[in-house]
């Protein structure tokens, strides 16, 4: 049990000497702040410290009493010297802590940025591209080399993963892409009609309609949303398994963590991405026909017809041949996150983060390079 802390003040010579007693721990010192406080403030500056009677110490203990001879202020009276009577195996290592938390620390200029330190940032971020653009690569390519050999042997597919990831990426991401698309369609429909009525050529909204949905519009939002839902959503699920060990386990009992958590997200968004895509395409077209009926009294069928006659299909089959693509990349992308996340949440927000930026980076990247091959070959 801890003893009381005391303390007297009494003459030794010319010196007024504060002598303690009993133990001063955060438990027992807190109850003479004020007293101290006001005795520092009429004498502080003139005590010296007699530890012969004192019990235990702590760094609470030494706060009051070093504030306490500096005249009671928890910053000032630094130049005060502290004269200590007496022994004791901490007093004076404690009390010299509590003095040099007390000191003000120096102020940290920072240097100004110079060339060679812009060039030296810049290097490092390049590295780190580099690096990222290395390990994707051959994520990617680990994940093709898996696939292939499930192929091979079916049987090792595991399907309820499959289906629940169908479900969860695909069926549960089709309101939100379809609500989407179909305010895109109609803000490019209306955008279109104000902007070709201008030369007077405002009959041409729905093949600009038509041919931007299908061939760009549709594809694209869907991949961007799906970044942002499910790849993040893949990145959570394994980083958290990844933290709770559970990666590890798989691999002491003989489970390959690329069949059992990579592979069925790859094969459920190479399945699902397509059939969002066209879904996206759908309410986007419908989304336009809404702005050119509004704004142009366009009717149904004559928006259909002229989809059908002045849109050729190999727009619809441009924007459709992109989604696998940008499937394998958005579950891969997600899936390696997942699966480098660290020992700690703090890990796991930046992977999150990662994934979605990198994923979103790399479909904007791949369709622009779509798109210049399809004009090159004229499709």
């Amino acid at each position: 049990m801890s003893a009381a802390a005391t303390y007297e003040v009494r003459q030794d010579g010319g010196a007024r000497v504060l002598a303690l007693h009993g133990d001063w721990t955060v438990e027992t010192a807190p109850s003479l702040d004020a007293d101290l406080r006001a005795l520092g403030e009429r004498e502080g500056a003139g005590l010296a410290v007699d530890v012969s009677g004192l019990g235990r110490i702590d760094v609470a203990g030494a706060f009051l009493i070093d504030r306490t001879v500096r005249g009671g202020h928890a910053r000032g009276g630094l130049d005060t010297p502290m004269v200590v009577h007496g022994a004791h195996a901490a007093a004076e290592r404690l009390l010299s802590v509590a003095r040099g938390a007390a000191a003000p620390g120096e102020a940290r200029t920072r240097a100004p940025l110079t060339l060679t330190d812009l060039v030296a940032i810049v290097g490092r971020w390049v590295a780190e591209f580099a690096h990222e653009a290395v390990e994707t690569v051959a994520f990617l390519g680990e994940t093709l080399f898996v696939l292939g050999r499930l192929a091979l042997n079916p049987r090792r597919i595991r399907w309820t993963s499959v289906v629940s990831v169908m479900e969860m990426a695909g069926l549960n991401a089709l309101p939100i892409i379809a609500v989407l698309s179909f305010f895109v369609g109609l803000v490019i429909a209306y955008l279109g009609a104000r902007i070709l009525g201008d030369f007077g050529a405002s009959v041409f909204t729905v093949e600009l309609v038509g041919v931007s949905v299908m061939r760009e519009f549709g594809v694209v939002i869907t991949a961007v949303l799906l970044a942002g839902r499910t790849d993040s959503s893949f990145t959570a699920e394994i980083g958290a398994m990844k933290m709770r060990q559970e990666v590890d386990a798989m691999r002491v009992m003989g489970i390959h963590p690329m069949e059992a958590l990579t592979a069925p997200r790859v094969i459920a968004m190479l399945v699902m991405t397509p059939l969002l895509t066209f879904t996206a395409i759908i309410a986007g077209l419908f989304g336009g026909w809404v702005a050119c009926a509004g704004y142009l009294g366009t009717s149904l069928d004559m928006f259909f017809q002229r989809i059908q006659d002045g849109v050729p299909a190999q727009h619809f089959w441009v924007g459709m041949s992109k989604s696998p693509v940008f499937a394998l990349v958005l579950a891969s992308v997600g899936c390696r996150h997942g699966l480098a996340v660290g020992g700690d949440v703090g890990s796991l927000g930046r992977r999150v983060t990662d994934s979605v930026v990198q994923a979103i980076f790399i479909i904007i990247m791949l369709d622009a390079a779509f798109a210049l091959w399809f004009l090159e070959i004229d499709i």
